[in-house]
């Protein structure tokens, strides 16, 4: 049990007691989420005190402002963008590693348009009115949970798509934030494009760092990426369930 594993399995379950606590909220008082999603979001906490609506954003804001202004205490997976982490493999083929960018950048782009159909589906059912913002919330929630889901257990871009090796190695580990507010694009009102145009920075961020510095991001390039110089160990319970 490393101690980026036990950070993992404490913010998984944060996130599913967030997960059941929405739910809970959704099944039993739907009418209060969609109050909290069309009411007018504002910073008057003094005047109108601490609503659900400010916790949740609170949360979700700080998460992504932790990759926008990193520290220490992140995964590798993240921190493989960085200069300063770089441990590079001497006489690494540079024809390799560009065979590598393009593979993983048509992989990546095939998640992109897996996840944005996916997505279109319930962008459709909402501007049509056949499911609300309260679901839109609930939707959000849940990609909020399967982000860690997808870490710890199982990720179907990995297996079907990406055949990446753990998450340190991923080639889309930031995308998570983006992939979680993607619904919040289709409600208007700062609480959402707030959380949706964050997370667009961080995909931004990320993807410029990636065309800079491709060398970062190939175990084949940076030794830091090899599993005999991992220390974190996400992939033990993963692999576990693979057997």
């Amino acid at each position: 049990m490393t101690r980026m594993m036990k950070r993992a399995l404490i913010n998984f379950v944060f996130r599913l007691v967030v997960f059941i606590f929405i739910f809970v909220l959704y099944l039993t008082n739907k009418e209060m989420l969609f109050s909290f999603m069309t009411h007018e979001f504002t910073f008057g906490i003094v005047e109108y005190g601490i609503s659900p609506l400010h916790v949740l954003w609170f949360v979700f804001m700080v998460m992504m402002l932790q990759h926008i202004f990193p520290h220490k205490d992140l995964s590798m997976a993240y921190k493989k963008g960085k200069l300063e982490e770089y441990e590079p493999v001497e006489n690494y083929s540079r024809l390799e590693l560009l065979e590598f960018v393009q593979d993983m950048n048509v992989k990546a782009w095939l998640v992109m348009l897996a996840w944005l159909t996916f997505n279109a589906v319930f962008a459709a059912l909402y501007l049509f009115k056949f499911i609300d913002v309260a679901d839109m919330l609930m939707l959000t929630v849940f990609f909020y949970l399967s982000d860690y889901l997808c870490i710890m257990f199982f990720c179907p871009f990995q297996t079907f798509i990406l055949k990446n090796r753990c998450c340190i190695n991923c080639r889309i580990y930031d995308w998570g934030h983006f992939m979680m507010f993607t619904p919040m694009l289709f409600v208007k009102n700062f609480f959402s494009w707030s959380l949706f145009f964050t997370s667009l920075i961080v995909l931004i961020r990320w993807e410029v760092n990636y065309a800079k510095h491709p060398e970062l991001f190939w175990h084949g390039s940076n030794k830091r990426l090899q599993c005999t110089q991992c220390k974190e160990k996400l992939c033990v319970i993963k692999n576990g369930l693979k057997k």
